[in-house]
């Protein structure tokens, strides 16, 4: 099957989604926006639906759909909301991911059953104040003392950090080591010693809780360790491919939601006597962002479909985040100008699309990290 032909499934998939994005995340966007926070009660619904447990196999409870399917769900999700989207995705790409790669038995039927139902939300904590797309650099320690690991640290920018129940923790077990000592741990977030420190106020995907948390000898069992002791580094970067296909396909989401309102609005509003789409300029707007968007699909399509194929997809998933990142900061732009004034009113909900698509070119790797991975790529084609 080629990357452009949807299977009946697929296309159920879509159109769950997207009838779930319009019946029960759209007419709530607003309100999460300026609250701060998803209700909990929409993660579950969606926990029914399995899209918190889209890829997961079905013996742990997941939906085991392909990776096409995942992309057009959070598409869909992110259309309605990119709060909503974002939580999906990082609990599904980076939450998941590496408890269905790297668990033990025990560890898959304590955590999957639970994160796939969406009763247990998950955050990924890699990212510290001094250690970004360095990813190497960190400084959280874990010693093991008497059967158990103490963790000590701090890590930034953590999506779903409030409102997570299982974190996986990336700390330094063997400084002699290197980057080869690095572990990874699954951290209940009611352990003694895991502090949310704060919440971030964001310029967007406000109702998706970004935190700053600290371990103070946070005491977790031996037995948490996810992987082999060493392999933290390796076990991070084996589901980038995943969460960025995931983020472009949150950033096409947003730019869609943008340009359907933006052509809503241009066939009702009236200037010089006719609706404004029919004013050249406006008709070249609205014509390029169209022409991007279905351009960021086909990318975001075909990074999805050679994942699904199990083939290394890494320069092609970075290929799809940036330019999907790039083309929705875009669209969203120009969705204001065609609203004009109105556009910059938080009475429309434009302004919001706008502030939510600027996170797409920093996380999960920043627009530049993808511009280095796509060359290094290139040079290293023998082709």
């Amino acid at each position: 099957m080629g990357f452009l032909e949807f299977s009946p499934e697929q296309i159920m998939v879509r159109d769950m989604a997207r009838n779930f994005a319009r019946n029960e995340l759209i007419p709530h966007s607003a309100r999460w926006d300026h609250e701060e926070w998803v209700d909990e009660s929409v993660l579950l619904q969606m926990g029914k639906l399995g899209l918190m447990g889209v890829l997961v196999p079905e013996e742990w409870g997941g939906a085991n759909l392909d990776y096409i399917s995942y992309a057009l769900a959070i598409e869909e999700i992110s259309f309605g909301d990119s709060s909503v989207g974002g939580i999906m995705s990082i609990h599904n790409s980076v939450g998941c991911g590496p408890l269905m790669q790297f668990g033990t038995i025990s560890q898959k039927q304590e955590w999957l059953t639970e994160l796939s139902t969406g009763r247990v939300i998950a955050c990924f904590c890699l990212t510290e104040p001094q250690a970004g797309s360095e990813a190497h650099n960190l400084q959280t320690k874990a010693v093991l003392k008497d059967g158990h690991w103490v963790l000590n640290g701090h890590k930034q920018f953590v999506s779903n950090g409030k409102r997570a129940k299982l974190a996986i923790i990336f700390a330094v077990t063997d400084p002699e080591l290197g980057k080869k000592g690095i572990s990874a741990f699954l951290v209940p977030t009611a352990s003694p010693g895991f502090i949310v420190n704060r919440i971030e106020n964001k310029l967007g995907i406000r109702g998706s809780d970004t935190c700053s948390i600290s371990f103070d000898d946070c005491i977790i069992p031996e037995g948490n360790l996810l992987g082999p002791r060493g392999k933290g580094l390796a076990i991070a970067l084996s589901n980038l491919e995943g969460g960025r296909i995931g983020i472009a396909a949150q950033a096409l989401g947003i730019a869609r939601a943008a340009f359907e309102s933006a052509l809503k609005y241009s066939k009702e509003r009236i200037q010089f006597g006719v609706p404004i789409i029919e004013l050249q300029t406006i008709g070249n707007y609205l014509a390029d962002m169209q022409t991007q968007i279905n351009a960021a699909r086909l990318l975001v399509l075909k990074a999805a479909s050679m994942k699904e194929a199990g083939q290394v997809c890494l320069s092609e998933a970075s290929q799809a985040k940036l330019f999907a990142s790039e083309m929705a900061e875009f669209v969203c732009s120009k969705a204001i100008q065609i609203y004009g004034g109105y556009g910059y009113l938080q009475d429309y909900p434009v302004e919001r699309f706008y502030r939510d698509a600027r996170i797409t070119q920093i996380y999960e790797g920043t627009s530049e990290i993808q511009r280095l991975v796509i060359a290094r790529a290139l040079k290293n084609d023998n082709s």
